[in-house]
């Protein structure tokens, strides 16, 4: 008789949550799913918590609707159908927001591409543009497999206006990176795509968009982002019991070693190692954690993925009786403005069924940078007087003194993806199938930012798994 495969999963997220419940759809009865991980709490960056008795994201907020590629649901959206919390899905009351620009709230203007404008009168009051300097050179913006910085493509060709005050605002509310580092093929698919057709950038940024509108579904308009009544931390333990997987917290796997049929993985401290069997591996922790466990086993994979590195931000969170905030769902702040908020959520007015009756209302403001994440060691109460003086500056009136705060740290957060990251890492994975084909990488450390993303990622890993185990139990 055979026996059940035993897979593990490194990692506790939503990849790895996600990665979780395919492999109990799709593997064989029987089979023996544990997660590992590290902290004492599931759900990675998704962390919903409470302030002065309203539930309020303590992570990530939202989830995008629609896959850009497909048109059909995204697959956030798939995995809380198959979770059965559909009818928990809720909508922005408010879509409107801003950029702070010479101290004033401007609206963040409409039919972009991430700040990029094929219509370069859509942004004319907010940036200026030399519409000369994006001139039909005879041949396409890119090469074939060219990869590039957003600034590098963005700056000569609309100017430095664009990219400081519209595209650096939207990719730094994100990442909290920068436009003149990121890559433009991991962080604006559709755009590096376009641009190795199109001659011109408004043009590749048109070309795009035509290509998400034919994408889109039929029936009118449709909502963008979605988030779940109650908060995503139900879609955490929804995850949680769908994928039946033995659930290991404050469990850190320090070494992976091939066996003759499979994998050891050794658990817990060093004084007290447990040892432990696996027919096969999704790895899905952050880059560093996943380099240190390829280190002997793909060393040039271990240093692929050992390369890239994170931005450290905080979220501060305010509890304020009625204050007189704008109807915006929140605002953007471009680095230009010295401000240490980079941006900032009016939860409540966002997030209409979050409404008090009694006119309490929740701001979120996000601070940290990277490369300019110094005043990130402001102790927690320096956070937020910071914050609250500088959302009082930008709104041009006090606001009132808290009921209560919260400061949420994100260490190591947000990945940085250079140009060529995506090759870097189809070089790796491409090593790992051909000599450790039971072992398999997710997560945002490897495919992008967003909860779609990453449940895309893990379900794909756990696919991968199943097709090298045979399909089938052993």
């Amino acid at each position: 008789m055979r026996r059940p495969w035993r897979i593990a999963v490194v990692g506790g997220g939503i990849s790895g949550l996600a990665a979780a419940v395919r492999l109990r759809d799709r593997a064989p009865a029987g089979t023996e799913i544990t997660v590992y991980e590290q902290s004492g709490v599931l759900g990675g960056k998704l962390r919903t918590g409470e302030l002065a008795g309203a539930t309020v994201e303590f992570g990530a907020e939202s989830f995008l609707m629609r896959d850009p590629a497909t048109g059909g649901d995204s697959a956030a959206v798939t995995l809380v159908h198959r979770l059965g919390l559909a009818d928990r899905i809720v909508h922005p009351s408010v879509g409107q927001a801003a950029l702070v620009i010479d101290a004033g709230l401007r609206p963040i203007p409409g039919g972009t591409l991430m700040g990029v404008p094929g219509d370069l009168a859509v942004v004319a009051e907010v940036a200026e543009v030399d519409a000369a300097a994006d001139r039909d050179a005879g041949r396409p913006l890119l090469g074939p497999d060219e990869d590039v910085a957003v600034g590098a493509l963005v700056r000569p060709r609309l100017g430095d206006q664009v990219v400081d005050r519209l595209v650096d605002p939207l990719l730094g509310g994100v990442y909290a990176g920068r436009a003149d580092d990121l890559s433009l093929a991991t962080t604006m698919p559709a755009l590096a795509r376009a641009a190795r057709v199109a001659h011109t950038l408004t043009g590749a940024v048109r070309s795009a968009q035509a290509g998400f509108a034919r994408t889109a579904p039929t029936g009118g308009p449709r909502p963008i982002f979605g988030t779940l009544a109650g908060g995503l931390g139900t879609l955490v333990e929804a995850a949680t019991r769908a994928s039946g997987a033995t659930i290991r917290r404050n469990a850190a796997v320090r070494e992976l070693k091939p066996t003759a049929d499979g994998w050891r993985l050794t658990v817990g401290p060093t004084r007290d190692p447990e040892y432990v069997e696996a027919d096969a591996v999704v790895l899905t922790a952050p880059a560093r954690p996943t380099a240190r466990l390829l280190a002997d086993v793909a060393p040039e994979a271990a240093a692929t993925v050992g390369r890239l590195d994170y931005a450290s931000v905080a979220l501060v969170t305010l509890a304020l009786p009625a204050p007189p905030l704008p109807r915006l769902s929140g605002f953007l702040v471009p680095a230009s403005e010295g401000l240490l908020v980079k941006a900032a959520t009016f939860f409540t007015t966002k997030w209409g069924h979050l409404a008090r009756p009694d006119g309490l209302a929740l701001v979120r403001a996000s601070v940290g940078r990277y490369g300019d994440e110094t005043q990130l060691q402001l102790a927690d109460a320096d956070l937020v007087a910071t914050v609250h003086r500088e959302l009082s500056r930008v709104l041009g009136s006090a606001l009132p003194a808290p009921l209560a705060s919260h400061v949420q740290r994100w260490g190591g957060a947000l990945p940085q993806y250079l140009p060529g990251h995506l090759d870097r890492l189809a070089a790796a994975r491409a090593a790992l199938r051909a000599h450790h084909p039971t072992l398999a990488l997710a997560g945002a450390g490897h495919d992008g930012i967003g909860i779609p993303v990453c449940v895309r990622s893990g379900e794909t890993a756990a696919g991968e798994i199943i097709e090298a185990l045979g399909g089938s139990g052993q």
